[in-house]
């Protein structure tokens, strides 16, 4: 196969998943809500289970105005919700769905590039929020630049202990190191890095930035239409990086309970869509976190176990 026509499929491979996922992601997380709060209203659009809710938001955003503040610094303002976006697509093109080179874009460094392009992400809220010419806007965006900055250090502690590990940077490389017992091993490490890739997206109990009763919507709040709607996507998407590094880098990845590489791919799927259940489990069941008491988990607590654990991490592989 030439060489052109094998990229062209791996980043068309890339974009479909970008496209679809986060998709599935959403409508999935308005069923689960449904079920779990009792709300009847997203099991009805279209009829059964309320399967055309998701067209419904669509059309919905698309009919609404789209409305620029005129003290806005507009170039700015309109770039930010592309910037949130940009940095999980990137990401998407280094994780292995499966062996094989089954990946958009195999890199020996993937670990690396993943850590250092999710970091990005702090650029979109400070470009929305400042941008947007509003108090409340601001003051979510310094919230959401501070949780960020916070959340990114033990994010890269906890990966960096897995690394450690299995002795490559490489993401194919980690799901081929991996074993059943790591399960147990670098449980602190996959706890930590959850946790932080939660805080990361600011999903709830980690959604302070955008405190609807404190600041209406905080960096989002002038934002309407496609836009917001952009930010929205960006979420979704998160929630499926963030379940795909936690899948690739602590539960085997492609690895099922039967030696088939040819169902790889799928048991990538399955764990991805668990971990992304929980992720949303986790937003119907616990409450928003206060600013201090969210600073005070970073620093306090998945700091100093992620440190402690990349030296028990250390110990293991002097002893082996």
């Amino acid at each position: 196969m030439p060489l052109w026509v094998e990229l062209v499929l791996r980043v068309g491979g890339v974009l479909v998943a970008f496209l679809t996922l986060p998709l599935l992601v959403g409508q999935a997380e308005h069923k689960v809500m449904a079920h779990m709060q009792g709300r009847l209203g997203p099991m009805y659009a279209g009829g059964f289970h309320g399967w055309a809710q998701l067209v419904a938001d669509g059309v919905k955003f698309v009919q609404k105005e789209d409305v620029t503040p005129r003290e806005a610094d507009r170039a700015v303002f309109r770039l930010a919700p592309v910037v949130a976006l940009v940095p999980y697509l990137l990401v998407l093109l280094v994780i292995p769905l499966g062996p094989n080179d089954l990946v958009g874009q195999p890199l020996d460094i993937g670990l690396f590039f993943v850590l250092a392009v999710v970091g990005v992400g702090v650029v979109a809220v400070l470009m929305s929020a400042w941008a947007s010419a509003n108090k409340y806007s601001l003051l979510g965006g310094l919230r959401g630049a501070a949780q960020l900055l916070g959340y990114e250090l033990p994010l890269v502690l906890a990966a960096a202990s897995v690394a450690m590990a299995a002795g490559t940077l490489s993401l194919s490389g980690i799901v081929e190191a991996w074993q059943p017992w790591w399960l147990l091993w670098q449980a602190p490490a996959m706890i930590i890095f959850f946790v932080a890739g939660v805080a990361e997206i600011r999903r709830p109990p980690f959604d302070m930035p955008v405190a609807d009763s404190e600041l209406v919507f905080g960096y989002m709040t002038e934002y309407t239409g496609l836009r917001f709607a952009f930010f929205l996507l960006a979420e979704y998407v998160g929630i499926v990086v963030i379940a795909a590094l936690t899948t690739v880098l602590f539960l085997g990845g492609w690895q099922g309970p039967f030696a088939d590489d040819q169902l790889g791919w799928l048991w990538t799927l399955l764990k991805v869509f668990a971990v992304s259940f929980v992720i949303i489990w986790l937003r119907v069941s616990y409450p928003r976190l206060r600013e201090d008491q969210l600073q005070r988990l970073c620093w306090l607590v998945l700091v100093p176990a992620s440190l402690a654990q990349l030296v028990l991490t250390a110990a293991v592989r002097v002893a082996l």
